[in-house]
């Protein structure tokens, strides 16, 4: 039951923490509710489907199939006290910067959601970028990692990410994206849990293997095994799956909680093939548009201009690509005015 397991959302309980435990426990409830709800009505839909094609003799699938086909995984949300001391201090001395984040949010969660939806994978994952950069594409951390998802230079090109002098796609939320969860189901499947595999994210998998090797006999495939090696984690990676599980928990609830996050625009753009060495000012004048707006959509061009000597794609405003097609159109040569 990968995904719906609901025994996973109580797990490792500890009330001993500072927080008032009745709007949490109410959050966790609902949480837990959702996904009874979603098992219910994909056992629903079985009993349609059999009841509709038996006579066919098609092959019906059992309500663990239809369960695992219908239903998101969801991530591990086990509660601790290192995990209700992080709800806390998101309720109380930084809520301000947690609201922040919650406002951000809207501008790349329905793109990077579906991505996740797309693969079958947690959509909570949504919350690891939102505590690694505040979901900025211009996030840059002290050991220069870079970008809505934090990639260091080395593995944004193992994972076929572009890093020139006019292209860095580590700032790019939708090519980042895509390498951050090919990434992260490659972590995945490498320790067959989703701490571990967010630990190795931060931390790098070589770290956290040498931990498990350790601490733990080389054991992987349980979330319960973060927890038991938690000590011996770089200080940072100590933190890292507690905050990660407390914004879940609270994101996911925010307006039961008492966040109320102002929601902005979602990342939307269509796509315009220009000529090597076009600058993004030049299309926003095309466009009668501030030039930040084209930066915005590309943040991955960090000189503002396009790579020289190739056709590139711009992003620009929806429903605008036709004014710049027109404006790169050849204009016809005027005929010479002949006098007699």
């Amino acid at each position: 039951m990968a995904g719906v397991d609901l025994r996973e959302l109580e797990a490792r309980v500890d009330r001993s923490g500072p927080l008032h435990r009745g709007r949490l426990d109410e959050a966790l409830s609902r949480a837990r509710a959702k996904r009874l709800t979603m098992l219910l009505l994909a056992s629903a839909l079985l009993m349609a489907i059999w009841a509709g094609d038996r006579a066919a003799s098609l092959r019906v699938m059992t309500p663990p199939e239809v369960a695992s086909a219908l239903v998101p995984p969801g991530l591990p949300l086990h509660m601790n006290s290192r995990v209700e001391r992080w709800i806390d201090e998101f309720q109380t001395t930084r809520r301000h910067e947690f609201t922040d984040l919650l406002e951000r949010r809207g501008l790349y969660e329905e793109l990077i959601r579906r991505k996740l939806r797309e693969r079958g994978l947690p959509e909570d994952l949504l919350y690891l970028a939102m505590i690694e950069s505040g979901l900025s594409p211009r996030a840059v951390s002290r050991v220069s990692a870079v970008g809505v998802w934090q990639f260091m230079d080395p593995t944004a090109r193992e994972f076929g990410l572009r890093v020139d002098d006019y292209v860095d796609e580590r700032r790019d939320p939708v090519r980042a994206t895509d390498a951050a969860l090919d990434y992260l189901e490659a972590l995945h499947a490498r320790f067959g849990s989703w701490y571990l595999a967010a630990a190795a994210y931060n931390a790098g998998p070589g770290r956290v293997e040498r931990v498990l090797h350790l601490h733990a006999e080389g054991r992987t495939g349980e979330e319960d095994i973060y927890w038991e090696v938690l000590r011996h984690l770089p200080r940072e990676t100590r933190e890292y799956v507690p905050r990660l599980v407390a914004a879940t928990i609270l994101a996911n609830d925010a307006e039961a909680l008492g966040f109320a996050p102002a929601s902005g625009p979602a990342y939307e753009y269509d796509v315009v093939f220009v000529p090597g060495g076009t600058r993004l000012e030049t299309v926003a004048e095309t466009l009668s548009e501030g030039e930040q707006v084209l930066r915005d959509l590309n943040p991955h061009l960090i000189r503002g201009v396009t790579p020289p000597s190739e056709i590139y794609g711009v992003r620009v405003p929806i429903g605008r690509s036709s004014v710049v097609v027109a404006s790169l159109a050849p204009r016809p040569l005027t005929p010479p005015v002949v006098l007699d």
